[in-house]
């Protein structure tokens, strides 16, 4: 098999599954919002669960996959006994070091609860969830090693334990809490259960592809330039990470410090972090199950092509094709069924259409910049996979500052919470420009001929497929007094149409990204 028809290949492999556990993320975030609403609570868990969320996202889906994968594999074709060290080494460094930061921790926040606003609230789920953060690292070294050895199914597979877990947690104990805040307990209780059991799930894959050593003198060294690349690997990779973590701060400041700051009455309200989380779960979930994705698939294939030139641009430039042909429409439909979506997903309970329309607001921000994101994901693992490290870190740290400073700036307007998402969004943008014209000093032309062709095609499809969904969403009923039913029927025909359009016109344009997708030939 050509290494073309292996990233497809492993692409649809990744995004197939992934997409199932995002399905299963939604229905998690669905009994999240009915039980517990879009107020005080919710954003409490939400910013508890940034923590090991971040960490997650971090290295689940990028950073610490992206030092060690590299190292691991050039060994695993040099010297297979200083692979096996080298994996043994990571997993045991880690879980001794991430259990002294969790101890550490656990008695920072402790120390915090004494003047915290509300010592059981933020700070207490904080300290039930920290010790998800060892157990999801673990899982993704893990994940390193089984997609080195081209088994990516089992490592994408894993959040939907997750989303089992916290499903359970929250529609199973409904009625046994009388206090909401002990029921939101319950359900980081079970984030931590869904880490061991991730854990297991993932030593099982691994249990007939690698056998663990103790003899890891040989892979000390190994080690040492795997940790020299990973805090820039982080930052460069995590930028959006990060700054979710900037926003989810600025988002939770009432629950958290107060109402007011210097003297005047802060601009977000209690719920604001819940409102701005619900509105990424959204937005997120086009960019994990595809973005995501390929940048997850492609990076195994570029470390790979690191010495050969002509081959790594190509395996570039094939990228930048697939994540705009996906991103690009995902950011026009999400921001055209935003009211719609949301209703779909999170009204229902205790969340109601008020909530509905302020998550709408801010995913009409989010969504603008869906390709953008995706983009980022192939940009940044490219200059990993030549080892240039400062290039992404330098360029992710101004975003973080501008991000920063935009998200000050911006919740003072009328835009208010949303103003977070219009800052990440513009952000990432910027960021795409600036990694486009750095990249051709390992690309010699990263948008050639070909790749100008292909967007330029999906701007055309993407702009006949959001004619079709602003028609139907025109056309199509709208009643106030629609059921769940009737509502969800109306976003499944004008998800439709607009899938129906795109493809169509994929087709008539000849788009051999279509056919990338499926695997079909032609």
């Amino acid at each position: 098999m050509s290494h073309k028809d292996n990233l497809e290949k492993n692409t649809r492999t990744v995004w197939s599954i992934t997409l199932l556990s995002r399905i299963a993320g939604l229905g998690r975030d669905a009994a999240i919002s009915r039980t517990f609403g879009a107020g005080a609570v919710s954003s409490a868990f939400f910013f508890a669960f940034l923590i090991p969320n971040l960490a997650r996202r971090l290295f689940g889906e990028g950073a610490l996959s992206a030092a060690f994968l590299p190292a691991y594999s050039k060994l695993l074709q040099e010297n297979p006994a200083r692979a096996k060290a080298l994996a043994s080494l990571t997993i045991a460094k880690l879980i001794v070091f991430l259990g002294v930061v969790v101890v550490l921790g656990e008695l920072l926040l402790w120390a915090l609860m004494t003047w915290a606003p509300r010592p059981d609230g933020t700070f207490g789920l904080m300290m039930t969830m920290l010790p998800y953060m060892p157990l999801v690292c673990v899982v993704a070294v893990l994940g390193g090693i089984l997609q080195t050895h081209g088994r990516f199914g089992p490592t994408a597979a894993a959040p939907i334990l997750l989303n089992a877990c916290m499903i359970v947690a929250t529609l199973l104990f409904a009625d046994v809490f009388t206090s909401v805040e002990n029921h939101m307990v319950a359900v980081g209780i079970a984030v931590v259960i869904a880490g061991l059991l991730q854990v297991a799930w993932s030593l099982h894959a691994l249990k007939d592809i690698v056998w663990w050593t103790s003899e890891s003198e040989c892979g000390k060294q190994d080690l040492r330039e795997m940790k020299r690349k990973l805090i820039p690997t982080i930052i460069g990779l995590g930028t959006m990470q990060l700054n979710t973590l900037l926003d989810g701060f600025i988002a939770s400041y009432p629950i958290l410090i107060g109402s007011t700051i210097f003297g005047f009455a802060y601009p977000l309200g209690e719920g604001a972090n819940a409102s701005l989380n619900f509105a990424s779960r959204l937005f997120q979930f086009p960019l994990g199950v595809f973005g995501i994705a390929v940048g997850t698939a492609i990076f195994p294939l570029l470390a790979s092509q690191a010495t050969k030139r002509d081959a790594f641009g190509d395996t570039v430039r094939r990228g930048l094709r697939l994540v705009v042909f996906i991103g690009l429409p995902a950011s026009a439909g999400l921001m055209l069924v935003r009211d719609l979506l949301s209703g779909v997903v999170f009204q229902g309970g205790m969340f109601t259409s008020g909530d509905t329309a302020e998550v709408g607001f801010i995913l009409l921000g989010y969504g603008t910049a869906i390709w953008a994101y995706s983009m980022t994901q192939v940009l940044t693992r490219a200059f990993y996979a030549v080892d240039d490290m400062k290039t992404p870190v330098r360029i992710a740290v101004r975003m973080i500052a501008l991000n920063l400073t935009l998200n000050v700036i911006l919740i003072w307007t009328p835009l208010g919470t949303a103003g977070l998402a219009w800052s990440t969004a513009f952000c990432a943008v910027i960021q795409v420009g600036i990694l486009m014209r750095v990249i051709r000093k390992h690309v010699d032309v990263p948008a050639d001929k070909t790749v100008v062709a292909s967007w330029m095609k999906t701007v055309v499809a993407t702009l006949m497929m959001s004619l079709a969904v602003s028609l139907s969403l025109v056309f199509l009923p709208d009643e106030p007094t629609f059921s769940w039913l009737q509502t969800c029927t109306k976003l499944a025909a004008t998800v439709g149409a607009g899938i129906l359009v795109f493809g169509l016109f994929a087709h008539l344009l000849k788009m051999e990204e279509r056919n990338w997708l499926w695997g079909s030939r032609g």
